[in-house]
């Protein structure tokens, strides 16, 4: 999507559908409201007077303008309580923007946002009266609104289309036509709208950056959701390596790619018994971001590409086993986080590695009882063979510690169904070895509206991993899930300090989300970028 920032009138122009916000706790009609309803004889008071219009959340009224010198339609949208408000609000804005725009057939719409330019202003506040509006602003602040509203468009303007074949769906006519462009526009609450030349209030600064920044963000989470969405006979190993490389060009990275050769010399004994059972060949992607001093340790990014999985010898249900192409979105989240980082071009060193498999069943697959030994030298009886996507993250952490010597290390991967029992759909699994790294990692997951949550990595429950012919076991039985994962994990890190995400419960399903769609999120993609944004000096 093509997004443009305005500090203008946003009744000057020709617009298709401009889409307005409209808070519960705003007593009067104000700024771009005010000058709809004037345009609109009153009818907007009217409603408003009536209760038919409150501003309540997911509430939605579409009015036609006469004329053609302004927008034709204005959509307003009720986002609840503007003391409630939060990047979230803003974000799903954005989002339902793009909805409406879907529901007309329309490919570009306009978000106007009240109070924005008084809140950019400063010095205003002392003088007069501040609005809900503006408090909204003010408190979320006006460069994280406008970025989270170019999230909201952007996100939400992507489909997944590719597979389609062009007149061969009955319902070619009945799918709308993607949204393609969008605009933000600053309007203060209190002031009139600009002149006849539609300037308005000056340009709020730093504005235009955050609609970069909101845009780059969209772009990594879309290519992260375009590869968990493609099946597994095209998303392979191969595939991913395919596209970090492609990254590489694009932005200029460093990258390394492991095939079942390079892992062997690396004694990834862990990766190559998951990647055993398939005729695909294994992939370690590694992607270099030099954005930092040449000699200051990079941070890394640790994703579980696991393409395909169908739990190995201990098989899965036939039910649902289409999804498990999804058992490959921490590694998307890396890629797409990585493309991200690449458009902003931060000035860090970030590393970003894919250990990439499938888990299919021939005669030589890894079986239950069998003990391999990993790339840290420990040796790993498998109880169960789905429980694959630790197995090729401990080699990968491994090698991401001892080649790179990260000053911290942050891994995603659909790992456990016990987190989605603990969390369920709203919020991702943290675990780790270092209470500040968490902290930061909870953090950016809040700005980012990617919600994650801590569980104890206390000692006792490492000696459900106690296995009486090696090391440890792959799995602790059902207590406590996805704590004994991340205890099998934290084995093979080290002293780096460290922070896992368990994202099985938040990395697809059906959504509940106006900028997202059912299937394929991209969760994680942005909290690790507002993780890595944090940690820029």
């Amino acid at each position: 999507m093509d997004l443009e920032f305005r500090a203008s009138d946003p009744f000057v122009g020709p617009t298709d559908l401009l889409a307005l916000p409209l808070y519960s706790d705003s007593e009067d009609l104000r700024g771009p409201l005010q000058e709809l309803d004037a345009r609109l004889e009153g009818a907007l008071d009217r409603a408003r007077r009536a209760g038919d219009l409150r501003g309540r959340e997911e509430e939605a009224s579409l009015f036609y303008l006469p004329g053609d010198d302004g927008p034709s339609r204005v959509v307003v949208l009720g986002c609840g309580s503007a003391s409630d408000a939060d990047g979230e609000t803003f974000r799903k804005l954005g989002g339902r923007a793009v909805r409406q725009a879907e529901k007309l057939f329309l490919t570009e719409v306009a978000v106007c946002v009240p109070g924005l330019a008084a809140s950019s202003s400063g010095g205003e506040e002392g003088r007069r009266e501040v609005s809900p509006e503006e408090q909204a602003v003010h408190r979320v602040g006006p460069d994280r609104v406008v970025q989270a509203v170019a999230e909201g468009l952007a996100l939400a303007a992507w489909d997944f289309r590719e597979l389609f074949t062009e007149g061969a769906d009955q319902t070619d006519d009945e799918r709308p036509p993607l949204v393609t462009r969008g605009r933000i526009h600053a309007a203060s609450a209190t002031d009139e709208p600009g002149g006849p030349d539609g300037a308005g209030p000056a340009a709020p600064q730093g504005l235009e950056e955050a609609i970069r920044v909101g845009e780059a963000l969209a772009a990594g989470q879309n290519l992260a959701r375009n590869l968990q969405a493609r099946p597994g006979n095209v998303a392979t190993p191969t595939h991913l390596a395919d596209v970090a490389l492609e990254l590489a060009e694009e932005h200029g990275f460093g990258s390394r790619i492991l095939g079942p050769g390079e892992m062997e010399e690396e004694n990834m004994g862990a990766l190559l018994s998951v990647a055993r059972g398939s005729d695909q060949e294994p992939r370690l992607i590694v992607l270099e971001h030099r954005g930092g001093d040449e000699d200051a340790p990079p941070v890394a990014l640790v994703g579980k590409g696991l393409t395909f999985d169908s739990g190995g010898i201990s098989l899965k249900p036939a039910k649902g086993m289409e999804s498990m192409k999804y058992d490959m979105s921490g590694g998307a989240a890396v890629l797409g986080a990585m493309k991200a980082i690449g458009l902003l071009g931060l000035p860090m060193n970030v590393v970003g590695v894919v250990p990439s498999s499938e888990n299919l069943i021939n005669g030589s697959a890894t079986k239950p009882g069998d003990v391999i030994r990993t790339r840290e030298g420990k040796t790993v009886e498998i109880i169960n063979t789905d429980a694959e996507g630790r197995l090729i993250l401990a080699d990968a952490l491994s090698y991401t510690r001892d080649r790179y010597d990260p000053s911290a290390m942050v891994d995603c991967a659909t790992l456990t169904g016990a987190c989605v029992v603990a969390l369920g759909h709203h919020a991702a699994a943290l675990l780790g070895n270092d209470d500040e790294l968490q902290d930061e990692v909870r953090e950016a997951g809040d700005l980012a509206g990617e919600r994650c949550w801590p569980l104890p990595l206390w000692k006792p429950y490492r000696k459900q991993l106690k296995s009486e012919v090696a090391d440890l076991k792959n799995v602790g039985g059902r207590p406590a899930g996805s704590i004994t994962a991340g205890w099998f994990l934290s084995e093979f890190v080290g002293g780096t300090p460290w922070a896992h995400l368990d994202i099985a419960g938040t990395a697809y399903g059906d959504t509940e989300l106006p900028y997202r769609r059912n299937g394929a999120f991209g969760f994680p993609t942005r909290l690790l970028v507002e993780w890595v944004r944090g940690r820029v000096a």
